[in-house]
Formats: C-alpha cells, structure tokens, sequence
C-alpha cells in the first residue's frame, strides 16, 4: 500500500482504492486529525456510494464531524444516515449522536443562566437532545448508548426544571401572578422527581398568596411542608419565609445547575460492522 503523508491529499487521485482511502481516514481520526479525516471519508463516499465501507464511512463521518466541532454538518449527517439507513445494525449510534450534537451547541448555556431577564432564555436545544435520547432508548432500550442516553435525560430533566423555575421567579418579581403560578405548577406536574420542585412549591404558595386564592396557597404550603421539612425557606418556628427564599432562590440554582454531564468533549466512535477478510491492497 502506498505512504500517504498529512500533506499529500492531492495524490489521493482516482486510482485509490477503497481500502485505501478507508484506512488513511482511520489513521485521521486515531490522530485526532478530523478535519483530514473529514476529507477522505466524504472522498470515500463520494467515489465508492455502494462499497463495502460506505455506510461505516457515513457513520464515522458524523464522529469526525462532531468532534471538529462541525455541529450543523454532524447534525445532517445523523439525520441522513437514519433516513437512508434505518434498519441498519448501528443505527442507535446515528440517534445517540443526535441528541450529543444538540447539547454541544449549548456548551455556552452556563452564562445564559446569568441572564437579568430570566424568560429570554433559550432552552430549546436541551429540549431537543433530551427528545432525541428519549427516542433512543424508546427504540433501541438494549443499546450500548442506552444507558449514558438516561442519564443524561435525568440530568436534562433538572436543568429543564430548574429553567422553568427561574421564569416562574421572573413572572413572581414582576407581578404577573398568573404566569408564575402556571410555571410553578407545571414543574410540580410534570418533573415531580427533580429537585425543582419545593422551589416551584414556595412560588406557588406566594403567587396564590398574592392573587388572594388563599386556599390554593395553603394547599401548597401543606404539600411543601410535608414532603419538604427541611426546605431552606421555613424559619426556625417552621414559617415559610418567602422572601428570602424569592432574593436566594437564583443563586442555589446557579449553583446546583452545571453542565458538566452535558459538557464532556469526547463521543465515542461508532461499532465497525463485522466485514470478511480485505481483500489485498492491490484488489
């Protein structure tokens, strides 16, 4: 087989073959050259559509691709490679990269968490790759990426509560009471395992309060109170403070919300497909 150097692209004329082009992308992503790898794997395709490495070249592509930070392209590729391939062996992998590639665009989202105005932020991509892990598992509950897809859903799920508490607080320090309420309660419906909820419990209880729905106040104080007793916001005499628990209540999020899980730069490769011997590389 032929040396070819990181700078000889342009030798990889028409006359390589398959093989060879398959296994100096190899070579590029073992390196953690993604962007040389990205070149002779779209090659690879573009010259061999129906050979024998070019569905693992399309799933590679999507590993080079993300890795390099190319989100959009990785993105694309993931969703091409499931609608063109979607009873392959490895198509898990193209859903599991889906939701990854989301979550990597939101790898600022920790400084948007400082934002005054707590309703313009955009959770939109953590909702989005939260979707595509849900679909993951959902299809593919036996998966190798199973299991890293569910924990990720779980932390999603507190980051998405957490969110959705800080817009109730933001509705709760403006007067709409409405809002507040509605936020606070959807959190206590619908991500009742997160620990979102005694927060979205101390905004219910005040904006009801303050919309003279005393009973629905109480209510909500009970549940607090009994499912909640050491919540930070009860005093000594077991009073619920508000308060104080509306100035604190963005700094312990601040502080509990991180992306550390979210954040993490590496993906696996995909599963090479088991393959027949090569032929020689003359063939």
């Amino acid at each position: 087989m032929p040396f070819f150097g990181d700078d000889d692209e342009e030798d990889l004329d028409v006359e390589t073959n398959e093989q060879t082009l398959y296994r100096l992308a190899q070579t590029g992503l073992r390196t953690g050259n993604f962007t040389q790898s990205i070149t002779r794997l779209e090659r690879l395709e573009a010259r061999f559509p129906f050979g024998r490495y070019a569905e693992q070249a399309q799933l590679e592509l999507i590993y080079a691709q993300y890795m390099a930070r190319d989100l959009d392209a990785a993105q694309a590729a993931a969703d091409r490679f499931i609608r063109l391939h979607p009873q392959h062996p490895n198509v898990d992998y193209a859903y599991y990269m889906q939701g990854l590639t989301a979550l990597a665009r939101d790898r600022g989202a920790a400084g948007r968490f400082m934002k005054t105005n707590l309703a313009e932020r955009d959770v939109s991509n953590i909702r989005r790759g939260f979707a595509h892990f849900s679909e993951l598992i959902a299809r593919f509950p036996a998966s190798e990426y199973a299991k890293d897809a569910q924990q990720r859903m779980i932390y999603l799920r507190n980051v998405l509560a957490g969110a959705e508490v800080h817009i109730a607080t933001y509705y709760l320090g403006r007067g709409a009471y409405i809002a507040a309420a509605n936020r606070a309660r959807h959190v206590v419906e619908n991500y009742s395992q997160t620990p979102a909820v005694p927060d979205a419990l101390a905004v219910l209880v005040e904006a009801n309060w303050k919309l003279g729905l005393q009973e629905a106040a109480d209510d909500a104080l009970e549940v607090l109170a009994v499912n909640f007793p050491a919540y930070r916001g009860f005093d000594e005499e077991g009073k619920l403070v508000l308060r104080n628990v509306v100035e604190n209540r963005q700094r312990s999020w601040l502080n509990m919300v991180t992306f550390g899980l979210v954040d993490r730069p590496d993906a696996p490769p995909p599963l090479e497909i088991a393959r027949p011997p090569e032929a020689s590389d003359d063939a």
